[in-house]
């Protein structure tokens, strides 16, 4: 059996990771259960600090999953998110006689001759895998995604445990049922580790955004690319927040670019990218000048039905136009149950935050006043008050993704002080909008990325 095989979900590195995830995690757990439970005592910082100094040590995917339930307000409480969102998903970096080792397990005992040259020191590395500069043997840049080993069971592992982050906010009164959220982003935390899946996705966005220059997608090399590891051509570029102090003009290039490689995909084709994550984009300049993104990662990315893109633009347009029944059948599309009064009312509150920015035809900043972490705190506390008389509300599993990349993407505009016409911006992509559109446009894009049945 090769060493790829063997590694698919092992027992035994799955057993391991349990034993180190459960003692760290559990213990806290235990810990905080221990107060006075689950009143204020159980929901103080210094047990929030307990938990993510726990799962700092451990790295890896639990990391990417614990900084994503950070970002979905009101999934645990405020002063644990804050303190999970400081985490940092990198692990440790795959030493050089260990990458000669993958490749060789990937690519076959020759795979340096597939190479002009390859860098065994990592670029660049994240918490399933690490990025390894190269040059093709025709001489072009690449970016090697080289996949961590045991990846598959340290996936499971963590996903198991999931249930303890969540079990404890239910425990605290929480009026959010989470169900649905675990299911979503435990599914898509298992797309990421096919990078073939991935190699699909990045083809299904040079196809989605090939009319959009100011958005560059890497191409794939298949020949160069397995399932755990994923070989793309290199794109020039450098960080977001290196334009910070850049002029309002180039700032405002720049978030145009964000808003239309987020917002074109899902208007056009029902489709996100799930993790705005900065270290996901750069800036690329052309004359000297920045002009666009680049768009690198494509493991997280979200599907949806064009009926709930139906919902999307129908809640705007009701929102704009003062049509309650409109914003009613949105929330129904999406998946909502049990719809009342008080429960609309209340699901308003974060729509409007969230569509603000898109109803007001000026040129205006995402915020005022308010730090790219706490963008949409204020607007979930709201919420979370609202619903406590009410009962849990189970939010829709596609609604998970939606509303955190929208919070990224946010957070974005906030660090690039942008200033810009959300409105016009948003009624372009929407010109000529039909749920039927949406549908003929996914269907082709899919089938001709590979993944029509996805």
């Amino acid at each position: 059996m090769s060493e790829r095989d063997s590694e698919a979900n092992r027992f035994s590195a799955r057993a391991a990771r349990y034993a180190r995830v459960g003692a760290n995690v559990g213990g806290v757990a235990a810990r905080i259960a221990g107060t006075k439970l689950f009143g204020l005592e159980g929901r103080n910082a210094t047990n929030a600090e307990a938990l993510a100094k726990a799962l700092g040590g451990l790295k890896g995917p639990l990391m990417k999953v614990a900084q994503l339930v950070a970002t979905i307000p009101d999934v645990v409480p405020p002063e644990y998110a804050a303190e999970l969102q400081k985490l940092q998903s990198e692990a440790p970096p795959m030493g050089a006689a260990f990458v000669k080792r993958r490749m060789q397990a990937e690519l076959g005992a020759n795979w340096r001759e597939r190479f002009r040259e390859f860098e065994l020191k990592p670029a660049a590395a994240a918490s399933l895998g690490q990025v390894h500069r190269a040059t093709s043997l025709d001489g072009a840049p690449l970016a090697c995604k080289l996949q961590y080993p045991d990846m598959e069971s340290a996936v499971e592992a963590d996903i198991a445990q999931l249930e303890i982050l969540f079990g404890l906010h239910r425990r605290m009164g929480a009026v959010i049922d989470t169900s649905e959220i675990a299911k979503e982003i435990s599914a898509r935390v298992r797309e990421e580790l096919d990078y073939r899946r991935e190699a699909k996705h990045a083809a299904l966005y040079q196809n989605m955004l090939a009319e959009t220059p100011e958005v560059r997608v890497p191409g794939v090399v298949a020949e160069l690319s397995t399932r755990r590891l994923l070989t793309m051509r290199w794109l020039d570029g450098d960080k977001i927040l290196a334009h910070k102090q850049a002029s309002q003009v180039v700032r405002d290039r720049i978030s145009t670019a964000m808003f239309r490689a987020w917002w074109r995909p899902f208007s056009h084709h029902g489709v996100i990218h799930g993790d705005p994550h900065l270290g996901n984009y750069t800036v690329f300049q052309e004359a000297g000048e920045p002009k666009g993104i680049n768009l690198l990662d494509y493991g997280c990315i979200r599907i949806f039905p064009p009926s709930f893109v139906g919902g999307v633009v129908d809640l705007y347009r009701g929102l704009l136009e003062g049509d309650e029944a409109r914003v009613v059948h949105a929330y129904e599309v999406w998946g909502f149950k049990g719809l009342t009064k008080e429960l609309i009312d209340t699901l308003n509150i974060w729509a409007r935050f969230i569509y603000g920015p898109l109803l007001e035809d000026r040129t205006r900043r995402i915020a005022e006043g308010v730090s790219p972490a706490e963008y949409g705190r204020k607007q979930a506390f709201q919420v979370h008050s609202a619903l406590k008389a009410r009962g849990p509300v189970t939010v829709p599993r596609e609604f998970v993704f939606m509303d955190r990349a929208a919070i990224g993407l946010g957070g974005v505009f906030l660090h690039l002080d942008a200033e810009l016409n959300f409105h016009r911006l948003f009624e372009q992509e929407i010109e000529d909008f039909s749920v039927a559109r949406v549908a003929g446009a996914q269907a082709a894009a899919l089938s001709a990325a590979g993944l029509a049945g996805a």
